[in-house]
């Protein structure tokens, strides 16, 4: 059975559509920067997705080729995450989506090492002839949060968020969003396949102990 970071890391990746408080540890990843609207027809985000789906494959399908990574087992790949900001905006505006910086990612099992990386690069760069210069190891260490399970819309997740932000504050801590502590979204469903109002999404807040 492939191992799977959905379910064996539930508190991470399936909470509860109710807040929670969570401290998650550093975590590896690979990941593309850019900035736009992610919807735009063949943008950068859509470009970015393409890049990190197919280093992603590469390192998880070296079982069948001649790179053995030391301490490799069969996994799924985890779910494509992104870390979002605007200049100026405390959170996220999604009124403005042209506005958007972002980090999309995905994670790395912790065998993989930048070297195996490098490697990857390299053999995804041969075989499918495109540029993946662009896509980053990336370690973040995001620590303590606030999350919730979002049904539905995208455009729809400000409800969510409300409905976090009033928990952690009865709860004594304070939103800390920065530029390095960033509003986070794990993607559970397809949205080319996924009706919006069927979507799932992990929302994410970094947060901090009141005074």
């Amino acid at each position: 059975m492939a191992f799977d970071f959905k379910k064996e890391y539930k508190e991470f990746y399936l909470p509860k559509d109710t807040p929670s408080i969570v401290t998650v540890p550093p975590v590896n990843y690979l990941a593309v920067r850019g900035e736009g609207d992610p919807n735009e027809e063949g943008g950068a985000y859509q470009q970015a997705i393409g890049l990190l789906y197919g280093i992603a494959y590469t390192i998880k399908m070296s079982k069948k080729g001649d790179h053995r990574i030391e301490g490799y087992f069969d996994y799924v790949v985890p779910p494509l995450e992104g870390f979002w900001r605007q200049e100026g905006v405390t959170g996220i505006d999604y009124a403005h989506k042209e506005k958007f910086q972002w980090i999309s990612v995905i994670r790395l099992p912790d065998f993989v090492t930048r070297a195996d990386f490098y490697w990857a690069i390299q053999e995804a760069t041969n075989k499918k002839k495109m540029d993946f210069s662009s896509v980053e190891f990336w370690t973040y260490d995001e620590g303590l949060c606030v999350q919730c399970m979002h049904s539905g819309s995208y455009d729809d997740e400000p409800a969510t968020v409300e409905r976090m932000h009033r928990f952690l504050e009865a709860q004594g801590f304070a939103l800390d969003l920065t530029d390095q502590r960033l509003h986070h979204e794990i993607y559970l469903s397809d949205a080319r396949k996924t009706p919006p109002e069927n979507l799932k999404t992990v929302i994410r807040h970094p947060i901090r102990k009141t005074e």
